[in-house]
C-alpha cells in the first residue's frame, strides 16, 4: 500500500492548463519551468501526437492533489519528494539521524550519571 504522499497527483494550484506538468514537477522535485520546457521540446522534436496523448491521458486518469497534503511546509514537501525519488536513501538518512541522536543522548546520559562532582554541586544548588 502506498502512502498518499508518494502518489502522483495533478497540481491544480500551480497549473497552467490541466496541472500535469505541475504534478510532474511536484512529484519529481524538478523546477516546473524545466518540466514545461521539456514537454514543449519533446513535442516539437518528434513526439507530437504521443506527448499530447500522454498528457491528456494523465490529466484524465490522475487524481487531483489534496490541498492539505503537505500542510504547506517546504521541509515536508522536500522530504516527500526525496522519498519518491529514492526511498532507500531517505530511509538510510532517517536511520542515520536516529543513530546520531541516540549517540548524543547516550553521551548526555553518561555525563549526567558520571561521578562529576561539579555537576553534582550545580544540581544540588538548583534544589
Amino acid at each position: 500500500m502506498t502512502s498518499a504522499r508518494t502518489k502522483f497527483y495533478l497540481d491544480k494550484r500551480n497549473k497552467k492548463w490541466k496541472g500535469v506538468c505541475a504534478g510532474i514537477a511536484d512529484y519529481s522535485g524538478i523546477d516546473i519551468t524545466v518540466v514545461r520546457i521539456g514537454l514543449v521540446i519533446m513535442t516539437i522534436l518528434g513526439g507530437f501526437p504521443w506527448t499530447l496523448i500522454a498528457y491528456w491521458l494523465t490529466a484524465w486518469m490522475a487524481p487531483v492533489k489534496p490541498l492539505d497534503l503537505y500542510e504547506e511546509s517546504p521541509e515536508e514537501r522536500k522530504f516527500w519528494q526525496g522519498v519518491r525519488a529514492n526511498p532507500r536513501r531517505t530511509t538510510r538518512d532517517v536511520r542515520s539521524r536516529f543513530r546520531d541522536l541516540d549517540r548524543r543522548l547516550a553521551d548526555v546520559e553518561l555525563y549526567v550519571t558520571s561521578s562529576n562532582s561539579r555537576l553534582a554541586r550545580e544540581i544540588e544548588q538548583l534544589r
